[in-house]
């Protein structure tokens, strides 16, 4: 297990006081855990390999938070979390509390939310990945000033959260995956859709689809984007059909929901201009009538799954206590 340096959040977008909580991001790589305190500092970020075990991943994910919520306890004596935030990727009820389906992770229909609070003895507060980190964007970043707004990831994936009226859209946890709107006539994608945005635009699919097309090796889109700069026309070519494909899927949303602002966070936002301008000419280039949405980058950072987590993990920390408080209450009047 290696653990991280504290990371700071950044000043303009403090958790501020509250409940001590345990905060935890599972990705398909590694899984982020935080111990967050009473004045809303991360006290303590670690970063541990999530774990791969078949049908068994759930229950090893859980013994690997649980683990680490026992180093964190044992390390900061004086910080006792109240309750506990976990995200996963994945189709994810949040109200039932199940990882209904992981294609890369292998659990179906698995009770996170019931096993992590038998596992770390506290409330736990459960969601996607990327609706957990939506809702940092929208509650302390860059999404914050906006009632109807859509914060989206792009990464490996591609999802999104959808703000609407001020209010999280979770359609039974299948709101917001844009990644899986068809936007051309291919590649295949792994959800097994043909010319999924996912499959078109992703960073690794960029990488991908230029490595299929030249032969090349090379690691992400970062690298397409510097050759495409450098003058690389496969480079361009692959870079250009990318940021068409996400004009597209974003002109369905837009003409859809009409968000004031879309919030783009993930690996390919980091690309800057190269992305947001051309990105903004293609979907005022698509629209006619429809309202135009601010496009901007993400400010929480890369922790903004953890800080999501904790928030949620704050919400139910406060609605537990309120419910053990009103059988008293009932008494009392």
């Amino acid at each position: 297990m290696t653990a991280e340096p504290l990371t700071p959040l950044p000043a303009a977008a403090p958790l501020g006081d509250g409940a001590p909580v345990l905060a935890f991001d599972v990705g398909g790589t590694d899984t982020k855990a935080a111990l967050v305190d009473a004045a809303g500092r991360l006290v303590q970020v670690v970063r541990i390999p999530t774990p791969h075990a078949g049908d068994a991943t759930g229950d090893a994910v859980v013994a690997a938070i649980a683990a680490v919520a026992e180093r964190f306890r044992a390390e900061h004596p004086g910080v006792v979390p109240q309750a506990a935030g976990l995200l996963v990727p994945g189709h994810v009820d949040d109200d039932a509390g199940v990882g209904i389906f992981a294609e890369n992770l292998g659990w179906r229909d698995f009770p996170f939310r019931d096993r992590a609070e038998a596992a770390l003895g506290v409330p736990v507060a459960f969601s996607h990945d990327v609706r957990g980190a939506g809702e940092a964007e929208h509650r302390l970043g860059a999404a914050a000033p906006y009632r109807d707004v859509v914060v989206m990831a792009i990464g490996t994936g591609i999802a999104g959260a959808i703000f609407l009226d001020g209010r999280l859209h979770t359609g039974g946890g299948l709101a917001g995956e844009m990644g899986h709107s068809r936007v051309a006539d291919g590649p295949l994608c792994a959800c097994g859709g043909i010319g999924c945005l996912e499959a078109v635009a992703s960073a690794a699919a960029i990488a991908r689809r230029y490595n299929a097309l030249t032969g090349a090796d090379v690691p992400g889109a970062r690298e397409v984007l510097a050759l495409a700069q450098s003058g690389d026309e496969a480079a361009r070519a692959v870079w250009d059909s990318a940021v068409d494909a996400l004009a597209l899927d974003l002109s369905h949303t837009v003409a859809l929901l009409a968000p004031e602002a879309v919030v783009i966070g993930g690996g390919l936002a980091q690309a800057g201009p190269a992305l947001f301008e051309p990105l903004a000419e293609k979907l005022d280039a698509i629209l006619t009538f429809h309202r135009r949405p601010v496009l901007l980058p993400a400010s929480i950072g890369e922790n903004a799954g953890l800080i999501g987590a904790a928030l949620r993990a704050r919400d139910r920390s406060a609605g537990s206590a309120a419910r053990s408080v009103e059988p008293s209450a009932e008494v009392a009047s």
